[in-house]
């Protein structure tokens, strides 16, 4: 009570109240806008769409719903392939997809999701914000009329599921894999016969046996999927994403007619994606995981000499692709020393704890590490 009269008597009270009450009056006094976003995946695969559609609805909330952004699954507007040229001629305003999908278009699309043998969901994230790399794909992307901002990641990614086993490079050959992009290029290298197919035709497709293997995310969409059902052998790692990063794809006109505010507000939003994808990511396939095993699916490592091979036909095509465009040589040199001065640190912090603990958690004998009684 004491408090309340205070307030009363000197004004303060009244000056607080007035400033709360006028708050939302600034972003009512921001215009109305209506933009329409187009993904590259269906609804039910929730940790992609969901987390596309937590971003427009915290863009709603945070501007008094005075900007508005319907998001749409992959098909209802446009295919994946042809989001970009949606963005671009404005059929949409924004398209939440991996950069990655398009490096027909140009390899160097692939730095705004990931590149084989190359940076863990940690460094990305540091390369992207801190170290220059969302800046320089930015400014690669400007003369196009689009920008990316990154708004997900599913981590490190699963490498597949086969219907036989690979144990050598004459099981590669003639491999008819799901699998695009530069990844699909090192697969190719090695024997195997790389299909892009959309999501939604995946299953149909291992099910006829159309195909031999596919690789999509990780453990949870891919049990969505149902992969498990007619394919056995559940490979890792996945030495081509190691992430797994996502944007949304905005028109620059567009973006550069909203409000200084709304673009804030946007870009916070995505921030927030990121983060929560990967919260997502690591609660879902945890559980996921389990269950596959538990269900039958038997988990196969990639042989190691099979990786070397693999790393092989990359570094070849990585030194073809730095010859033939200055653009994707200039990303390349950037990424990469990043990406080694990063793996130290996090080898000696981060992967030292990882297996510290791996070993802490393995199951002893009996007596392990018991101290004997003198006799």
């Amino acid at each position: 009570m004491e408090r309340r009269s205070f307030l009363t008597r000197t004004g303060a009270g009244a000056g607080v109240g007035a400033a709360l009450l006028a708050a939302p009056a600034i972003t009512h006094a921001q215009p109305a806008v209506r933009w329409r976003c187009t993904t590259g995946v269906p609804r039910a695969l929730d940790t992609f769409f969901d987390t596309t559609t937590d971003a427009a609805q915290r863009i709603s909330d945070a501007t008094g719903g005075r900007f508005q952004m319907s998001v749409a699954p992959v098909g209802e507007i446009v295919p994946m392939p042809q989001a970009v040229e949606a963005v671009v001629g404005g059929v949409v305003e924004a398209a939440h997809v991996y950069a990655a999908w398009y490096t027909g278009l140009d390899p160097t699309w692939a730095f705004g999701t990931a590149i084989p043998f190359g940076m863990n969901t940690r460094l990305m994230n540091a390369w992207w914000y801190k170290g220059g790399g969302g800046a320089m794909f930015n400014d690669w992307l400007r003369p196009r009329g689009v920008q990316y901002i990154l708004a997900g990641n599913t981590t490190m990614q699963m490498g597949g599921w086969f219907r036989r086993e690979v144990r050598t490079l004459a099981d590669v050959r003639g491999l008819r894999f799901r699998i695009a992009g530069i990844g699909g290029n090192i697969w190719h290298a090695a024997g195997a016969v790389p299909q892009m197919i959309p999501a939604a035709d995946i299953f149909p497709a291992l099910e006829r046996g159309t195909i031999d293997a596919v690789e999509f995310t990780g453990p949870h969409d891919e049990e969505k999927l149902g992969f498990h059902r007619v394919a056995r052998f559940y490979y890792y790692p996945s030495f081509w994403s190691g992430n797994g990063g996502l944007g949304f794809l905005v028109n620059l006109r567009a973006w550069e007619a909203l409000p200084a505010e709304y673009r804030h507000i946007f870009t916070a939003a995505a921030h927030e994606a990121n983060l929560m994808m990967v919260a997502r990511q690591d609660s879902l396939n945890a559980a996921a995981l389990r269950r596959l095993i538990a269900g039958g699916t038997q988990l196969r490592v990639f042989p190691m000499p099979l990786l070397r091979t693999f790393h092989d036909h990359a570094t070849r095509i990585y030194t073809e692709l730095n010859a033939a465009n200055a653009d994707f040589r200039r990303f390349y040199d950037h990424y990469t020393r990043f990406q080694r001065e990063g793996a130290g640190w996090l080898r000696i912090g981060e992967d030292s704890f990882n297996n510290m603990m791996s070993e802490l958690q393995r199951p002893r004998a009996a007596g392990a590490g018991e101290q004997r009684r003198p006799s």
